[in-house]
Parts: structure tokens; sequence; C-alpha cells
């Protein structure tokens, strides 16, 4: 499985930005889909995970209501929309595949290791 994230950027507080993972793999639809961010001294905390074949969602505290994680199948993409950012949603962001579908994609979403695949991170900063 190979992912390839893009997207991110510079942006203002307020602003949006819709960050994509491109997924290599034959079987996406099975897949548990995560965002991961890291910011400079913290640890990686699950933003957003989605099991594709569930439609499960699970979303950190801190952004629900302003980020929405989707598919478009066809194309093996899992987006990140994320509206109404803040200063404290700078950091890089991460998408990771788990290779099976899952009922509690915020478990796993707690735990980064679980994940086996991981993409390159894109960088968001938002300013103030």
């Amino acid at each position: 499985v190979q992912l390839q994230a893009s997207g991110g950027g510079l942006v203002q507080a307020g602003g949006s930005l819709r960050l994509s993972c491109a997924a290599s793999v034959s079987n996406f639809h099975t897949l548990t889909i995560g965002w991961f961010r890291q910011a400079p001294g913290k640890e990686r905390e699950g933003v957003s995970c989605f099991s594709n074949s569930g439609g499960r969602q699970y979303y950190l505290d801190s952004v629900k209501g302003r980020f929405t994680i989707s598919t478009d199948n066809a194309k093996k993409t899992v987006y990140l929309t994320m509206n109404s950012l803040k200063p404290e949603d700078t950091a890089v962001y991460f998408c990771a595949a788990y290779p099976r579908r899952t009922v509690v994609p915020g478990t796993l979403c707690a735990n980064p290791s679980s994940f086996n695949y991981w993409g390159q991170g894109t960088q968001v900063t938002v300013s103030s």
C-alpha cells in the first residue's frame, strides 16, 4: 500500500483547506484510513479515521464540526476537508491505512501505531 498525501499550505485563521490522500492499493474499499497530525514537540494524534466499508467515522473532539473526512472510491482517495481553521491546527498532517475494516475506528485512531502504512506528511500552517 502506498499513500500520497497533498493539499497542505498556509492559511489564515478561519480559512479552509482540503487534504487528499491517494492510495495505490487494490482493496481500497476494505481499508480503514486515518488522518493524523503532529505539531512540533507533541505526539502524533489521530484527527479523523474512517472505515471505508462500514462508513463509520471518528473525529478528535477539537475538530468535530470543523473537519470532515470523505472518500472517492473510484479515485481511491480520502479527503480531509478542514474549515474554520485555528492556529492550534498547525501541524504536519499524515494519512495512514489499516488493512482491514473496523467498527470502532476511534479505537484505532487513538493508537497511531496500529496503522501499517503511512504517507508522507503535508504541512498545514494556520496564521493568526
